[in-house]
């Protein structure tokens, strides 16, 4: 299998304007696999210039029928390297192959979808009082960049890039640090598929180095960044120096409410994977869970059951379900807050621990008895760690899911619509799933509230978002 090393500029593989490269390590193994160039503020300069040549000189006046087809090409291109990009992430990330063949498949439908939306994308007319025909127009911003984490990497970069690209723009991708792989790839199979050059480049490297520098560059138009709510208040301060549009997806706290009258078993059951899957590297993964007290222990029983059946180990193997963590640095991040729930007393009904051998893995995690002051309930682990607590009144309980900062995802189990409805209306959050644990449909708006971000990735809104909405009025004498 070809590993991607190098910058993607101007349709084509280049060295960085320095020697500098980052080693990648497998978190499976915990060995040095490969080295990959890390670009610097003047391949920044040079990317950039390059994607607003391609902007000036035919991207953004291109035909929406040609745009479509290209796009088209590529989703068809991606459909078939899907293993490759597949044996990339696992190689890169040590994300379970099974969860990683998805993901590929999902970047590919991402671009099928925003290909189909061109030609359906357009303004409105509007009557207005002074007589006259009136009209709106969306119009490519120009050159934006788009900034992606280490837990998703494949499906984030196309869920930005797509409607970018097929709103007109062109984009200057930056992946994570640890997990440049598949974003080179999808700029080399992309290309390949007849993308034209300078419309879509790569540059791996550091984020406090050339993120930076991508999002203070006077020709960049607008900045959609998923990651830590830290970064992104970062890139909102550096931003609104020029008046830079903004969409930022950053952290959760996602809750996960299981009422007495719902088919709690079935919750039960699913609920391990809602928090677990990724490691639990995921801002939507379900960690504070609130069960209605009538079910409290039976529910906790089958959890934890369900939990133990997962299979955590080699995520090159097709039948694992949860694999290592993305690095050392990440496992130490996780295994301080689990130091601190053992120093308050909270009680670890399974997990804890590390498995045996190389590999930075930890296992999937159990907390009852956590008061909601402690770090593990109310702070963002990303990891698996999942806290489990009763309630009795729904109002209150409402009180303590909204008492985050972070309102992203969640879940709701009930078999009352009325109160699935009342309820889902009361949660502070971007994304709800009643009896589901599903946060990502890409027809769909996905996003946050309060400190979990602002604007939408996925569904047409996304689209919206990467164009400038003009207004013309025509005279009738």
């Amino acid at each position: 299998m070809t590993v991607p090393t190098r910058l993607f500029v101007d349709g084509a593989w280049r060295e960085p304007a320095s020697a500098a490269r980052v080693s990648l390590i497998n978190p499976a193994t915990e060995e040095k696999f490969v080295e990959v160039a890390s670009a610097e503020v003047s391949d920044v300069n040079a990317a950039v210039e390059s994607a607003q040549r391609a902007w000036e000189s035919g991207w953004r006046d291109l035909a929406p029928g040609k745009r479509s087809e290209i796009l088209f090409n590529v989703a068809r291109a991606l459909r078939e390297n899907i293993e490759r990009i597949a044996e990339l992430e696992t190689l890169n990330i040590g994300k379970p192959i099974a969860d990683a063949r998805d993901e590929a498949a999902l970047g590919a439908r991402v671009f099928e979808f925003y290909a189909g939306a061109v030609t359906m994308f357009g303004g409105q007319t509007i009557p207005v009082a002074r007589g006259g025909f009136d009209f709106t127009m969306r119009q490519p911003m120009g050159v934006v960049a788009c900034i992606v984490p280490w837990n998703f990497p494949f499906p984030i970069a196309c869920w930005k890039s797509a409607p970018a690209l097929a709103a007109g723009n062109c984009v200057v991708l930056k992946p994570a640090s640890l997990s440049p792989l598949t974003a080179l790839a999808l700029a080399e199979v992309a290309h390949g598929a007849g993308l034209p050059s300078g419309v879509l480049q790569v540059l791996p490297g550091s984020g406090s180095a050339i993120g930076e520098a991508l999002v203070t560059h006077p020709l960049i138009r607008k900045v959609s960044f998923t990651g830590s709510t830290s970064v992104g208040q970062r890139i909102m301060e550096l931003a609104s120096r020029d008046i830079k549009r903004v969409s930022l997806e950053l952290g959760g706290k996602s809750p996960n409410i299981v009422f007495a009258d719902s088919d709690w078993h079935r919750a039960a059951e699913t609920s391990p994977m809602s928090v677990f899957a990724n490691t639990g590297q995921d801002c939507c993964a379900r960690s504070r869970m609130f069960v209605e007290r009538p079910v409290f222990d039976r529910f906790v029983d089958a959890f934890i059951a369900a939990t133990k059946k997962l299979i955590v180990g080699d995520p090159a193997k097709p039948e694992t379900q949860i694999g290592p963590m993305v690095s050392a640095s990440q496992r130490a991040t996780v295994e301080e807050y689990l130091s601190d729930a053992r120093g308050r007393r909270s009680k670890f009904a399974c997990g804890g621990g590390r498995l045996s051998g190389k590999g930075y893995y930890l296992q999937p995690t159990v907390l009852l008895d956590v008061d909601t002051a402690d770090r593990c309930w109310h702070e963002e682990i990303f990891g698996p760690v999942v806290c489990l607590a009763p309630f009795d009144d729904e109002a209150q309980m409402l009180r303590e899911v909204n008492a985050s900062p972070y309102g992203l995802s969640g879940s709701l189990w009930t078999n009352d619509l009325r109160r699935a409805l009342r309820v889902a209306r009361a949660v502070e959050s971007g994304v709800l799933s009643v009896n589901s644990h599903s946060s990502v449909h890409v027809e769909a708006p996905f996003g946050g509230f309060k400190r979990s971000g602002l604007g939408r990735d996925l569904g047409m809104t996304a689209m919206e978002g990467y164009t400038e909405l003009k207004n013309v009025y025509i005279a009738e004498s």
